[in-house]
């Protein structure tokens, strides 16, 4: 049987195991279930599976070949999200306020029908494979660190991740050398001051207005500090304090974050965001305490690998059907992954009007078009297969 037959074949294996994990979401930092199952499908192909990778629930899979070569890693995400499922279908979640919302059930589904593919062509494999399931994409400081600590890219020459994605229609695929998704770090700011009676406010210190005045400074970070060909966002996304009409509120908290794309502009917005929090409270007679959380660092692809990848998918996708994606503010953890080794994150395109897979990531409606699996797996085995240097 020819590789796309081999993997046509298993494209109903997959929209079954995606549909149980649909079925069955887990969220970050607690996807036993998932891991279990990922682990024992794992074990029917013959791979050596190890668990409880990374202190967690990551699982490895390793596929050794009957020739000497390169080592291949190849990388899923597990993990659910907080939210509730809103479609009407007959793979709805069945659990109360948690669904996959992001496509990490089609993304671990995929990496199982690789597995599934390389298990019955093992004789062929150059070298060695290993199929990394990991769990806490969403949340940080996510799982990939911890992956990392257990030794999982150990003797790995190269890696690759796909995200099926709804934005880009089905059947195409895209991705671009160098930074390709955003930095993402968190903030919070606690402003105190004193509070007091509404109708006296000569002598409290009003927390809200100081937090206000924070909140409006911080938007002339980005377009008075910031290279303007540098892109950055930052967005504040809470702002809470008092709790009645007529009291004026002792505190107040703020919260946001951060995307970007080099190391400079990162940490020069940190230290812009701390120092206007502190100064501006200060000019209000409050103070400001700030706690900065540095989350994931920008995803950088190698160069030739990406290179690779637009030599290799139009052989998947056809002509035309493949693009460089311009840069995506949303973070991914993958990007730890490429700080060590060589390797590149593409996005498989996976939305499509007529099957309602047209609601954005993270919404209660979200679905993709579960052909793009298909589509994933062969680009999955394509990039291996041309890194290994199978004839």
């Amino acid at each position: 049987m020819k590789e796309e037959e081999i993997l046509d074949a298993l494209q109903p294996q997959m929209v079954e195991w995606r549909r149980f994990l649909h079925r069955n979401p887990e969220l970050s930092y607690h996807e036993r279930k998932t891991s279990q199952f990922v682990a024992g499908k794992l074990r029917e192909l013959g791979l050596a599976v190890s668990t409880g990778v990374g202190g967690g629930y990551g699982v490895v899979g390793v596929l050794t070949g009957g020739k000497p070569g390169k080592t291949v890693a190849l990388r899923a995400d597990m993990d659910a999200l907080p939210i509730q499922d809103e479609k009407t279908c007959e793979y709805a979640s069945g659990v109360a306020g948690v669904m996959h919302a992001c496509g990490h059930d089609g993304h671990t589904s995929t990496l199982l029908g690789v597995a599934a593919y390389f298990s019955r062509r093992q004789a062929d494999v150059e070298g060695e494979i290993r199929f990394i399931f990991q769990p806490a994409e969403e949340v940080c400081p996510g799982g990939a660190r911890g992956m990392i600590n257990a030794g999982v890219l150990d003797g790995v020459d190269v890696i690759y991740g796909v995200h099926l994605w709804t934005p880009f229609v089905a059947g195409t695929a895209a991705s671009a050398p160098g930074p390709l998704m955003a930095a993402a770090d968190e903030f919070f700011i606690d402003i105190t001051g004193k509070g007091g009676h509404g109708g006296m406010p000569h002598v409290t210190v009003d927390s809200v207005v100081a937090g206000a005045a924070v909140v409006m400074q911080l938007q002339s970070i980005v377009s008075r500090t910031v290279d303007p060909l540098k892109p950055a966002v930052v967005t504040i996304g809470t702002i809470q304090g008092g709790s009645a009409q007529n009291v004026i509120a002792e505190s107040c908290r703020i919260t946001g974050t951060v995307r970007t794309f080099d190391e400079e502009t990162r940490l020069l917005i940190r230290k812009r965001i701390e120092d206007i929090a502190r100064l501006t409270a200060e000019t209000y007679g409050a103070k400001a305490n700030i706690e900065y959380l540095m989350g994931y660092p920008p995803l950088v692809n190698d160069e030739e690998e990406t290179g690779r990848f637009f030599r290799v998918a139009p052989g998947v996708f056809g002509e035309g059907q493949v693009s460089e994606c311009a840069k995506i503010m949303p973070a991914e953890d993958f990007s730890y992954y490429l700080e060590r080794v060589p390797g590149c994150f593409m996005f498989v395109g996976a939305g499509n009007e007529s099957l309602q897979a047209v609601y954005p990531h993270h919404h209660p409606r979200f679905d993709f078009d579960e052909s793009a699996m298909l589509a994933a797996a062969k680009l999955l085995v394509s990039m291996t297969q041309s890194y290994q240097g199978w004839e």
